[in-house]
């Protein structure tokens, strides 16, 4: 393995964990969208991630799973809580969550990330019934 996906792997873990101390600071639906903050950054960091994981180097072969793998059981425990709370709606699927996280971050434009994700948890809040 070399050092890169090493660090990929460090990074993820201390992400992954920042929701533990978040979820013991803030009531739920705030813990939720603090992490999601922190996930945008961690994004938006990762600038050659993307070329990495389909560079075709085995180093970086398992860092998609490895993601997946970490961050979906913290998304899934943070949307719980906030559903169980009654802050959001329930049903939120964590990988669509994960991916349309990825998908709004702009990594020159941390303003714009941060009224899409805002904009994202408000639509979360709203109860159909």
């Amino acid at each position: 393995m070399r050092i890169e996906s090493s660090v990929f792997r460090h990074e993820v873990d201390a992400c992954a964990a920042a929701a533990s101390a978040l979820s013991d600071r803030y009531e739920p639906i705030e813990a939720l969208a603090r992490w999601l903050h922190r996930f945008a950054h961690f994004v938006a960091t990762k600038r050659g991630l993307k070329t990495a994981l389909h560079s075709g180097d085995p180093a970086y072969e398992n860092l998609p799973a490895y993601f997946e793998q970490r961050f979906v059981p913290v998304v899934a425990e943070l949307l719980d809580a906030a559903a169980a709370s009654g802050g959001i709606r329930s049903g939120v699927v964590p990988y669509d969550l994960l991916r349309a996280i990825s998908s709004i971050v702009e990594p020159d434009d941390e303003a714009y990330t941060r009224r899409m994700i805002d904009l994202l948890v408000d639509g979360l809040r709203y109860q159909t019934g």
